[in-house]
């Protein structure tokens, strides 16, 4: 499993980025959760806010974020600032392509392997009958990008293969991204 960086100790947020997030992260509790120590906000809410309602791995990225122990994907102030300060247009691209890695293994055992890329591209194109790849495509699909990505042919893509293929797209850095 791929560990969390601890970005608490290093953001990438401004002081007025801050007290915005803590703002929107305030209008998401409940009355009696502000009177708490350290509020859980329900992954539900999270994923309603506009920046993430139409972002089709919102559900992923909470899970990457939370520390909930009953890993519910609820998340504190703190992941959501981990969150934001991951996607700020100030991240670098090692903290941005840990995270995507992350959000893209969605089985969570460290490698991207032909479950967890057959899940990235529904998620892209959609689950429906129009928009879902023929079991052929999907299969030329995940081979193509395995014979990419996969450098040392063990039929996974581990982290160091992933920021290598990212490193080579330019718009990823500008891309990965959500603003308050």
């Amino acid at each position: 499993m791929v560990n969390k960086i601890p970005l608490n100790e290093l953001t990438f947020l401004t002081k007025q980025e801050i007290l915005l997030a803590h703002k929107r992260f305030s209008e998401l509790l409940s009355k009696e959760d502000r009177t708490l120590h350290n509020p859980r906000v329900p992954m539900v809410k999270i994923i309603s806010l506009p920046e993430l309602k139409s972002n089709p791995f919102k559900k992923r990225i909470c899970h990457v974020f939370s520390t909930s122990d009953t890993k519910d994907g609820s998340l504190t102030f703190e992941d959501f600032l981990d969150l934001l300060s991951a996607f700020s247009d100030s991240a670098t691209l090692e903290i941005k392509s840990h995270y995507a890695f992350r959000i893209f293994d969605f089985d969570d055992d460290g490698t991207l392997d032909s479950g967890d890329l057959e899940k990235l591209v529904n998620c892209l194109t959609g689950e429906t009958d129009d928009t879902r790849l023929t079991p052929e495509e999907m299969r030329q699909l995940i081979s193509n990008i395995l014979e990419e990505s996969d450098i040392d042919k063990d039929g996974t893509v581990n982290l160091s293969e992933f920021q290598h293929v990212i490193s080579r797209s330019p718009d990823f850095v500008s891309s990965f991204k959500i603003v308050l």
